[in-house]
């Protein structure tokens, strides 16, 4: 079965076009690895949270702010399909590894 990504967001703090464009660029990348991406409003002021089949992958507030798509995509890559190349995105994080 393919993981799954829920974004919960704060929706009084207007961030419902900012979850939408991470489950956009999410869904564009991994459209073959993943089962979906949802984005949920959230009850609790200031929450922005990405979770790969319920287990927390980024959070605001632990992370100390949002997330840069290069990274996120990189966390999501790791975890669900190693071995695929984001291409340019990939460079920086696969040259570290070696």
């Amino acid at each position: 079965m393919k993981p799954e990504i829920t974004i919960e967001y704060c929706p009084k703090c207007k961030w419902l076009l900012r979850a939408a464009y991470i489950a956009q660029e999410l869904l564009t990348t991994f459209e073959e690895e993943l089962k979906g991406v949802s984005l949920q409003p959230d009850t609790v002021s200031g929450r922005f949270q990405i979770l790969l089949d319920g287990e927390c992958i980024f959070d605001r507030k632990r992370d100390g702010g949002f997330p840069e798509i290069k990274e996120l995509k990189q966390r999501v890559r790791d975890r669900v399909c190693p071995d695929k190349s984001l291409g340019h995105s990939d460079t920086e994080h696969r040259r570290h590894e070696s």
